[in-house]
């Protein structure tokens, strides 16, 4: 009798055991970590790029993909930022951390927490140059940004400044992002027949920049390169104005801000113009703005909405690339199918299109996602090439002057 009952609870707890072996051999959940600027210099940013991250999590789910986001806050801060990282990866376990939006606390965070630990990152704002040739990442590849690189904006940016005036300073913030800016602006301003008098960092937060201001109107330039942040940039600009009635700016990505315009009024900023990363528009665009609009409202006129979409798109595609092979959902299995799904050859995925990609990859089809702010097809460095777009402060908003297209 002891000997039956011993078997027959062998068999219930083996049987017990069975669904839980299953459930467990393969990971069908994807776990993300957003790790974007809700407060600091950043703040007008960060909560916009995360809607775009959320949009393209729930089209995804609707193509039948379980994901789970967690959001954290980098307080536009390295310090913090490595710590809300931390979190993500040893708390919440995620396999993959869109962020962060500075440069300076992409670099830490990929330094300290995701490549040691074998993490995917997608920066969908960071574009210092250094994050292409991070020492960290080298024979790791885990880091990768659905933004165009400031060795490419820098180059637009001089360009176009260089047609307006032949002198300028330049006032950068002082981290991987503005070093990387104004080295790259100060190349092809003076290749283009300018002159930078001075370059000049600051830190950011702080309650004044006169003494910045002074070294960088010593020489009388006709524009000041403002390549900083918002709340930083509106300070230093009313500065300029209210002690040395200078108004004459040329602004960046990082400065591509309706809260400045609110801030210091749009008289104030009528005309000036400045350089982004951009989308080339079309239906791809179209598709996403629709979408974020039926969802959110408006979309703002403000930069990296869209790359934020594109980097849980990309995300996601890999991880349905994966889930077809019948491999586990791990970092390095959805690392290793980021470069097959975002480039050809392929049958081209748009925005919303996630349905029919998990089905065509279902079938062991190929597919070449197209994204909302460009093609994604990421180089060996994780790195990718949109257009850069030349915009200006008009009536109270932001608008389009041009599309740059670089190589």
């Amino acid at each position: 009798m002891k000997k039956a009952l011993t078997i027959m609870l062998i068999l219930i707890f083996s049987l017990a055991l069975i669904p839980l072996a299953f459930s467990g051999a393969k990971k069908e959940e994807l776990k993300v970590g957003t790790l974007m600027a809700h407060t600091g210099d950043l703040k007008e940013f960060g909560d916009n790029i995360r809607k775009g991250i959320a949009l393209a999590a729930m089209q995804l789910g609707d193509a039948g993909l379980t994901i789970k986001l967690y959001e954290e806050d980098s307080e536009t801060s390295p310090i913090p930022g490595v710590n809300a990282a931390r979190k993500l990866v040893n708390i919440n376990q995620v396999g993959a951390i869109i962020g962060g939006l500075s440069s300076g606390g992409s670099i830490a965070g990929a330094e300290s927490v995701t490549i040691p630990n074998n993490v995917i990152q997608i920066s969908p704002a960071s574009t210092s140059p250094l994050l292409s040739i991070l020492p960290a990442d080298q024979g790791k590849d885990f880091l990768f940004r659905t933004t165009p690189s400031d060795a490419l904006q820098g180059v637009v940016s001089g360009t176009e400044a260089a047609k307006l005036v032949k002198t300028a300073s330049i006032l950068y913030t002082n981290n991987a992002y503005g070093q990387g800016l104004a080295q790259e602006f100060t190349k092809a301003f003076e290749a283009n027949g300018g002159k930078v008098l001075a370059s000049v960092p600051h830190e950011q937060g702080q309650p004044s920049y006169a003494a910045e201001l002074k070294k960088a109107l010593a020489g009388n330039p006709q524009t000041i390169a403002a390549f900083s942040y918002p709340v930083s940039a509106v300070v230093y600009i009313k500065e300029a104005i209210e002690l040395y009635n200078f108004k004459n700016f040329f602004y960046c990505d990082g400065t591509k801000s309706i809260d400045m315009i609110e801030a210091l009024g749009a008289d104030v900023l009528e005309g000036q113009m400045g350089t982004a990363a951009g989308s080339k528009g079309g239906k791809a665009k179209d598709l996403f703005v629709a979408a974020f609009e039926d969802e959110f409202g408006d979309l703002p006129p403000l930069p990296y909405i869209d790359n934020g979409y594109d980097a849980m798109a990309v995300l996601g595609l890999a991880a349905l690339a994966a889930k077809a092979k019948g491999l586990e959902l791990t970092a390095t299995n959805i690392r290793d199918n980021l470069r097959e799904i975002a480039a050809p050859p392929g049958a081209v995925i748009l925005p919303g299109e996630f349905k029919k990609a998990a089905d065509l990859l279902k079938k062991g089809q190929k597919i070449n996602y197209e994204g909302a702010s460009g093609s994604t097809d990421f180089d060996q460095y994780g790195d990718v090439i949109t257009p850069i777009e030349v915009w200006k402060f008009t009536n109270g908003t932001i608008e389009r002057v041009k599309l740059v297209e670089v190589e």
